[in-house]
């Protein structure tokens, strides 16, 4: 089986920026798209961006202009650099990554176990 580990998440001010990374590691054969999504309390669980293995981007437009996501074929690595943060940008973010595993011939969908972004006025 795959997983994913994230990390980079925590407490900044509106204006500033923090990185998430999220690792995919296990028996991986290939990855397709990867992602983050993010949950507000009381709120589901959102899209804020996605990239292809051909590196093809989608975003939120919540957060179009500011966040950039990325990643590391090489690495199994997706990355989410998020500028000008803003109070409503705080949330749990989960990655998440469509992998085929190696003994399978099927993709699956993971998801990362989640890192808080607090962002204070």
């Amino acid at each position: 089986q795959a997983q994913l580990v994230e990390s980079g998440g925590g407490l900044v001010q509106a204006g500033g920026s923090l990185r998430l990374s999220c690792a995919a590691s296990g028996s991986i054969g290939s990855i397709n798209t990867m992602g983050w999504y993010r949950q507000a309390p009381g709120a589901q669980r959102e899209l804020v961006a996605t990239i292809t293995s051909g590196g093809s981007t989608k975003y939120a437009d919540s957060v179009k202009g500011r966040f950039t996501i990325s990643r590391d074929n090489a690495k199994n690595t997706v990355y989410l650099q998020m500028n000008s943060l803003k109070p409503e940008d705080t949330a749990v973010y989960y990655c998440n990554a469509n992998i085929r595993p190696s003994f399978l011939f099927t993709y699956l969908d993971y998801w990362g176990q989640g890192t808080q972004v607090t962002v204070s006025s």
